[in-house]
């Protein structure tokens, strides 16, 4: 069995998996190279091919005894026009443009919008955006039937293409049939975390949580400007949450894109929901070996800004480079961490406890670490709640999360600063110090005699009863 692999650094990388990297030896080489969780787009590929993905990720689980993440990403409801005659037609600025219930091929007056509740939901003056925001409409009149709308920017339009509605709450639920039956087959496979796509409201979350009942994380994507407006309640509800840029900057124009993941990930920490920036974050290394500046640039600022996870999406599930995008991504990271300005950073975003006993022993952890340049803070934790506490504090010293639970181990490989690992139930404060000590060792934070941290729950095996702290020699 291969030595377990330990990251030098705390932001974790998801990389999404697909034709460039469906092989037991391309995962090995994405793993190796600094993938923590692994992300299935459930908008691509059939139930077989997820089944052998996730049956590859296991495998290599078990290959190197360290907890692997899954993430399965549902695809949500997608808005689209109907079909053309002859496939195109090409729209002009300044013309009216018609979107209706007639199934009928379309042409440059109007096109078939299949979708009742879209014409029912908008409003005089309401724009829809068509082709990923590439053409833009604004509403001149509403019929029970169709919407009379003027070309704002025009262009070529052709069958199928989608439809974003950024101005108005559609009453459409974030999860199709097509949505459940995926969800009902990745969670018979015993996946980590649920992406859920079109999120507009808490209830959506809730939605998908009653469905997956305790057998999978629920990770909110925030991709719509509906979401930003209902942020507080959506954190409330989500066990985790995605800047899903692609989407959320075709509804919000470019400029607002930067301030909406800063607000998202200050309000993800304020809560200690795990927050990942995702889309277009190495996009050329889709087609070239190195990435640009710029990219380099935007994965540090969302390590600066103090993200969980960061995720590749088209470069490892696509691209011609999938081992050399998830590198790179490993070395901007790691160097990121070790900048003097990113502790600063970090810390000065610290949030204040919360009035909790659980809250106040994190805290304390923190403090004490940092007091006796602690090497490791080890949390015990049955459902990751603990090591969740204390990852939220982002400490100096990496956190060594100890569960009994597999299920647990792998939900906290998408947390900031956590190397999970999977232990024997344990019975009393003095075997868990005894067990910190000597995991510590094994795994390389320590050398004998140095100091950690110890947070656990007494009773043992009680979720939610982290209540007590001891300083321990290795």
């Amino acid at each position: 069995m291969a030595s377990r692999l330990r990251r030098h650094r705390r932001t974790k990388i998801i990389a999404t998996i697909g034709p460039a990297s469906s092989t037991p030896e391309m995962l090995a080489q994405l793993f190796e190279s600094g993938a923590d969780v692994f992300r299935l787009n459930f908008s691509h590929g059939t139930h077989e091919d997820h089944a052998a993905r996730i049956d590859m990720i296991r495998a290599l689980e078990h290959k190197f005894d360290r907890p692997i993440g899954i993430l399965a990403d549902v695809q949500g409801p997608k808005l689209r026009v109907g079909a053309f005659r002859g496939g195109r037609v090409q729209l002009q600025t300044g013309a009216e443009f018609q979107l209706d219930l007639n199934p009928a091929p379309g042409d440059t007056r109007r096109v078939n919008l299949p979708h009742p509740e879209i014409i029912a939901a908008a409003s005089i003056g309401a724009t829809l955006l068509l082709d990923d925001g590439k053409l833009r409409l604004r509403v001149l009149r509403k019929r029970e039937d169709h919407l009379l709308t003027e070309v704002v920017n025009g262009g070529p339009l052709s069958d199928r293409k989608g439809v974003n509605v950024p101005d108005v709450v559609l009453p459409i639920p974030a999860l199709t049939a097509k949505d459940r039956a995926d969800l009902d087959f990745a969670l018979e496979r015993g996946i980590d975390y649920i992406g859920l796509s079109f999120v507009q409201r808490a209830e959506d979350v809730a939605e998908a949580k009653a469905i997956a009942a305790g057998r999978a994380l629920v990770m909110t994507k925030m991709e719509k400007p509906q979401a930003l407006d209902n942020l507080d309640a959506i954190l409330a509800a989500s066990d985790a949450v995605m800047v899903a840029r692609g989407d959320l900057g075709v509804e919000l124009p470019p400029e607002e894109v930067p301030i909406a993941q800063k607000r998202i990930i200050r309000a993800a920490q304020l809560r200690g929901v795990p927050v990942v920036v995702a889309t277009q974050m190495l996009e050329s290394m889709i087609s070239a070996p190195a990435p640009t500046r710029a990219e380099a640039s935007d994965v540090a600022t969302a390590v600066f800004d103090g993200a969980d996870a960061v995720m590749l999406s088209a470069e490892s599930a696509a691209g011609q480079y999938p081992r050399e995008a998830v590198n790179m991504m490993d070395r901007i990271v790691a160097r990121v961490e070790r900048d003097e300005d990113w502790r600063r950073g970090i810390d000065a975003k610290r949030p204040d406890p919360e009035h909790s006993s659980a809250d106040a022993i994190a805290g304390a952890a923190w403090q004490v670490a940092r007091t006796i340049g602690a090497r490791a803070i080890v949390a015990f934790t049955s459902s990751g709640a603990s090591a969740l506490r204390v990852a939220r504090e982002r400490p100096d010293c990496p956190v060594i999360g100890l569960t009994p639970s597999v299920e647990t181990a792998r939900r906290l490989a998408a947390v900031w600063g956590i190397h999970a690992l999977v232990t024997d139930e344990i019975h009393s404060m003095t075997e868990a110090v005894a067990l910190s000590a000597r995991i510590a060792r094994q795994e390389g934070f320590v050398q004998h005699g140095e100091e950690i941290v110890v947070v656990a729950g007494v009773p043992f095996g009680q979720s939610g009863t982290t209540n007590a702290l001891r300083v321990a020699k290795a």
